[in-house]
C-alpha cells in the first residue's frame, strides 16, 4: 500500500520554547487545536513530558484514534514514533527554527493508512490537518496562549 507524506510549513510570532511548549502541554490541546479531539497522556517521562500519547483527530472524512511516542529536542523538535491506531504505519515531527524574533514551525508527516487513498481526499484531509494545526498553532502561541 502506498504511504503519503507532506511537510508544511508557517513563520510564528513566538519563539521556538514558546511553540514547543505549547505543543507539548497534550492536555490543553483540544481547546485550540481545532482537528483534535480528546488526547490521553498514557506515559511520561523524567521531565514530565508526555512520552507516550493517544490521539482522537478529526481526519474530516474520519475521525482517527492514533498512539504516538514522542520524541523530544527541547525546544527544536517533536518527533514521534507510531505505537498503533488506526493506520497501518505513521511517522511526523514538528520542527522549530529560531528566525529573527520569530520561528519557522515546520510539520512533517508520512501516513500509510493501510489502502488506497485518492488524491482528492489526500489533499482534503492534508489541508484540514496539516494547514489548520498550524494555524491553530500560530494563533495561539502569538495570542499567549489564548484561542484564537
Amino acid at each position: 500500500m502506498p504511504s503519503y507524506g507532506e511537510c508544511r510549513s508557517a513563520d510564528i510570532d513566538a519563539s521556538p520554547q514558546a511553540c514547543f511548549d505549547a505543543l507539548i502541554d497534550y492536555e490543553s490541546l483540544p481547546r485550540w487545536q481545532g482537528t483534535i479531539r480528546e488526547v490521553r497522556v498514557l506515559e511520561r517521562d523524567q521531565q514530565g513530558r508526555g512520552s507516550v500519547v493517544e490521539y482522537v483527530v478529526d481526519a474530516k472524512f474520519k475521525t482517527v484514534r492514533y498512539t504516538l511516542r514522542h520524541i523530544y529536542d527541547e525546544p527544536h523538535r517533536v518527533g514521534s514514533e507510531y505505537l498503533g491506531g488506526d493506520f497501518r504505519d505513521f511517522a511526523g515531527e514538528w520542527r522549530f527554527e529560531a528566525r529573527g524574533a520569530g520561528t519557522h514551525a515546520e510539520l512533517d508527516l508520512r501516513i500509510d493508512p493501510g489502502r488506497f487513498v485518492p488524491r482528492i481526499v489526500r489533499t482534503a484531509i492534508s489541508d484540514a490537518v496539516m494547514r489548520r494545526a498550524l494555524i491553530d498553532l500560530k494563533t495561539y502561541v502569538e495570542g499567549g496562549g489564548e484561542r484564537g
